[in-house]
């Protein structure tokens, strides 16, 4: 069984503005927009959506393969990788170029301004994929590289593996017509609600619409509020959060749920049951500060998700073989 990611892998410049964005920026001078902030903490750590999306299915017991192309600087963040145990055959170095980084700030609030620099992110992974298999793979399409987005469904479908569409913020790239095209097919699409809203105007399908062009279903995560599920042949069920200790950085927390989501697919979970496993894996990572900084054992995450919705972890032996749907 393979779990593919495509995705980006990044360093993350986390800093922390102890104030609040609204304070700083005028509503009426938004079009002369020229703002400072004082930061009081600066860290690096590992990123991008496929980095931390690997990390926690670590976590989980789980060996996922990284899609993605990373630069000369990536020794460090490679060194990590297979002292973890996971495999670097589909990551693509390219030595003329730095590995992509993203800049975060977070305000007292949690908003957050961030900026990204793709470099080696903006050449496709050219990964081959030798031996899929429809029976058992499994793979997730995160923000990427343009070429990657948009190859990789187009092979899955071909070849009968189950994907989890999940354009997030490329979403502006994609034409109406590609991300149709995409959504079409797809085993589960998932994204936020603004991503949601924004892929319902450009393709002008409805909530139900999109339901009926994937396999399985939809899930849209609404942050500290949880997540909503939309699964074909069930009704539509909110799923909440998982209570936290304290909120150190929220930064990550999508990844972490897309984590526990595959885990639950992987387990042949009913659908708002994955998003439970999520939510309880972002919780996890929001007591950290940083993306893959969170840590559990698998019968300790399982307690912890049976206290928080009073179901059954099963937990099982976690490489436990998903069902075909």
């Amino acid at each position: 069984m393979a779990i593919f990611i495509t995705g980006s892998v990044a360093y993350d410049r986390i800093m922390n503005f102890p104030g609040k964005f609204m304070d700083a920026i005028l509503p009426d001078q938004i079009h002369n927009l020229n703002v400072s902030f004082f930061i009081d903490r600066l860290e690096e750590k590992l990123g991008g959506n496929a980095g931390n999306i690997a990390y926690s299915l670590n976590l989980l017991e789980e060996k996922p393969l990284i899609v993605a192309t990373v630069g000369r600087d990536f020794e460090r963040y490679r060194d990590i990788l297979e002292k973890r145990g996971l495999s670097l055959e589909a990551v693509r170095c390219l030595e003329e170029d730095l590995t992509a980084a993203a800049y975060i700030i977070t305000d007292q609030s949690n908003n957050q301004i961030t900026g990204f620099h793709a470099a080696a992110m903006m050449s496709p992974s050219l990964y081959k994929f030798p031996a899929l298999d429809p029976d058992r793979d499994m793979a997730i399409i995160c923000p990427s590289n343009p070429e990657d987005m948009n190859a990789h469904p187009l092979l899955y479908k071909k070849k009968g593996i189950r994907y989890i569409y999940d354009p997030a913020q490329q979403i502006p790239i994609l034409s109406p017509a590609d991300l149709r095209e995409r959504i079409d097919g797809a085993y589960l699409l998932v994204g936020n609600d603004y991503e949601i809203s924004l892929i319902m105007k450009m393709t002008g399908l409805g909530r139900e619409e999109l339901v009926n062009c994937t396999r399985r279903g939809l899930v849209i995560t609404l942050g500290e509020k949880g997540s909503l599920v939309l699964e074909k042949g069930r009704a539509e069920e909110a799923v909440s959060s998982v209570p936290v200790q304290n909120v150190a950085d929220p930064t990550g927390a999508g990844d972490a749920f897309r984590a526990g989501l595959i885990k639950g697919l992987l387990l042949g979970r009913p659908l708002a049951e994955c998003a439970r496993l999520g939510s309880t894996c972002a919780a996890y990572c929001i007591e950290r500060h940083g993306t893959q900084e969170h840590h559990f054992r698998l019968d300790e995450f399982f307690r912890r998700h049976e206290a928080a919705f009073g179901v059954a972890g099963q937990a099982a032996s976690a490489s436990g073989c998903s069902l075909r749907r």
